[in-house]
């Protein structure tokens, strides 16, 4: 089932990563579209892990929470997560909550 206010698109990425662009707002209700997206990617075999978050409009804790699950399930599998094309307004999340610290966040 797909959310009304979350999209994912999966492509290939740097460094033999895989790419999900998503779009729109992550929250608990929308949070599973981005984990399908994710678990896809590492079942097929892929450990690094890009999420371009350019078109994202809003992000609450549980979107955090899912950042930091992926952060620690590649890690585990020797590979990584990246955030990418982060909006100020979630960077600012981040640092506040000084999760800039833990994950690899690029503008």
């Amino acid at each position: 089932m797909q959310s009304d206010i979350l999209t994912v698109r999966a492509q290939a990425g740097p460094e033999s990563s895989v790419v999900l662009a998503a779009t729109g707002e992550i929250d608990r209700d929308s949070r599973g579209e981005l984990r399908r997206g994710a678990d896809a990617a590492l079942a097929e075999g892929c450990h690094r892990l890009v999420i371009d978050l350019g078109a994202v409009t809003f992000c609450d804790s549980s979107g955090l929470s899912l950042f930091i699950d992926l952060h620690r399930e590649t890690l585990r599998r020797d590979g990584w997560l990246r955030l990418q094309a982060v909006p100020p307004h979630l960077q600012e999340m981040l640092r506040v909550t000084r999760l800039d610290e833990m994950l690899d966040v690029r503008d």
